[in-house]
């Protein structure tokens, strides 16, 4: 392909061809959104740049050359191209692929994502998902993630942030744990209560006793980073925990106990950083996710 023989701009070569198709070059530059003017110099450089005349000019009245006509056909069959070529691309980008990474706590992720995760799947299945189950809060700026999950409302100016809705953990036992050591009824006397606490221990009991309950190390009998060994142990009645509704109703039998205790609010943010305004494919994630997750 000799590349220098082109010796034309497309978008000259698109004004003359709707030119000759709509008659005139006021009705040419209503089709294409532009001063008329402004189009009548966009044909005389392609004659210019072509060395020939494609008009004849009789007062208003537009005429077909030979030379015209002769190029009419060339360039209508670019037009048909161009437009063939605006619909696959626009067939490219409705098709909504590729990968999109998604972080969340590890109990989020393994209860409250799944059912949004398997409508992704069927709704958009050319998509893949990763899910980074993590308490530590990943650094979207630094795109460890595309999409997270969080309780605090991000204040970077470039992440963008949806909030989900909000709960209120309380203290929360089993039927089998009940039977096994009673259950409290004084929030200032937990002798004997047995509690499963998030690591740092120290930030958690220091925050079950600013909301009212005289907790210390002793009551803990198991503590841990890891969100889902807390929930196993409560489920098995081996523990009291501070759950919000959502995840306690992954628990059959659990139930609110120590009603003093001052609940803890727990706001859901949806974040993701400014490439969602342009990315289709977070996009897509990111609206599904607040359709799912939202209330």
């Amino acid at each position: 392909m000799n590349w220098s023989s082109i010796r034309f701009d497309w978008n000259q070569a698109r004004a003359f061809l709707v030119t000759a198709e709509e008659g005139s070059l006021s009705a040419a530059a209503r089709a294409l959104g532009m001063t008329q003017p402004t189009l009548g110099r966009q044909v005389a450089a392609l004659e210019d740049r072509l060395g020939v005349q494609l008009f004849d000019r009789t007062g208003r009245a537009l005429q077909l050359t030979q030379a015209g006509l002769e190029l009419l056909e060339q360039v209508r069959r670019m037009g048909e191209a161009a437009g063939q070529f605006s619909l696959v691309a626009t067939g490219q980008n409705e098709a909504v692929e590729g990968h999109v990474s998604i972080t969340a706590g590890d109990i989020t992720a393994a209860l409250i994502l799944p059912p949004a995760l398997i409508r992704l799947s069927r709704e958009a299945p050319g998509i893949t998902v990763e899910v980074i189950a993590s308490n530590e809060v990943q650094n979207l700026r630094r795109r460890e993630a595309d999409i997270a999950i969080r309780h605090l409302r991000p204040d970077q100016p470039d992440l963008i942030a949806r909030k989900l809705g909000e709960e209120e953990a309380h203290c929360y036992a089993t039927g089998a744990y009940l039977a096994r050591y009673g259950e409290p009824t004084d929030p200032t006397d937990l002798r004997g209560a047995v509690f499963a606490g998030f690591e740092p221990l120290e930030r958690f009991v220091s925050e079950m006793q600013t909301r009212g309950l005289a907790l210390t190390r002793s009551n803990v009998r198991v503590s841990s980073g890891n969100g889902m060994v807390l929930l196993e142990m409560i489920r098995r009645g081996e523990a009291i925990g501070v759950l919000s509704p959502a995840i306690a109703a992954h628990i059959p039998d659990a139930r609110p106990i120590l009603p003093g205790f001052t609940p803890i609010r727990v706001p859901s943010w949806l974040v993701s950083h400014r490439e969602l305004r342009t990315n289709r494919r977070i996009r897509l994630v990111f609206d599904l996710l607040v359709e799912e997750l939202s209330g």
